[in-house]
């Protein structure tokens, strides 16, 4: 199991939370889901281990705010207090926009330093219960989550991130 984490571009809020209860990878235009482009993972939430890989490329120590996120969908205005177990606030999905920053530091990291960014986010403690990355998932998840980061700013696009359990 485990929560899915979807990163994805788009050109506003309202565009970037277009049918909010649909996964980001899979379009459905005959449901009015538009088409993303997307970086699927499992695991990798925005705050601490894409926060780590941010701190990595902005050679800056890691800390809890690094990655700040706006929360969109479900929107937080409104909100009940006590949760029935099966309230979609409790278990999602859920989608957050990352500020600009985040952005902006992905798409800037030379792409010389891919494989010793990718070697030492490797090594973080959150992915301690995985096995040795001898199939350079790694090194590929980091050049993806880049190349999605330098698409979104050549088209003056945010980043956005949807995630469900």
């Amino acid at each position: 199991m485990g929560v899915h984490y979807e990163y994805y571009r788009a050109a506003d809020r309202v565009s970037a939370t277009v049918r909010p209860e649909h996964t980001r990878v899979i379009g459905v235009l005959s449901r009015g889901v538009p088409e993303f482009d997307v970086v699927e993972t499992k695991w990798i939430d925005p705050e601490v281990c894409l926060g780590k890989l941010v701190a990595f490329a902005s050679e800056v120590d890691y800390s809890a705010d690094l990655v700040e996120t706006v929360e969109l969908y479900p929107p937080p205005e409104g909100a009940p207090h006590a949760l029935p177990e099966d309230f979609p606030y409790r278990d999602g999905p859920a989608i957050v926009e990352l500020l600009v920053n985040v952005r902006d530091v992905l798409a800037g990291v030379d792409d010389a330093r891919l494989p010793a960014l990718a070697e030492q986010w490797a090594a973080i403690e959150e992915f301690s219960r995985f096995t040795y990355d001898d199939d350079g998932y790694t090194l590929s998840l980091v050049k993806d989550l880049v190349g999605l980061a330098r698409r979104a700013k050549e088209n003056d696009q945010l980043l956005y991130c949807w995630m469900c359990v």
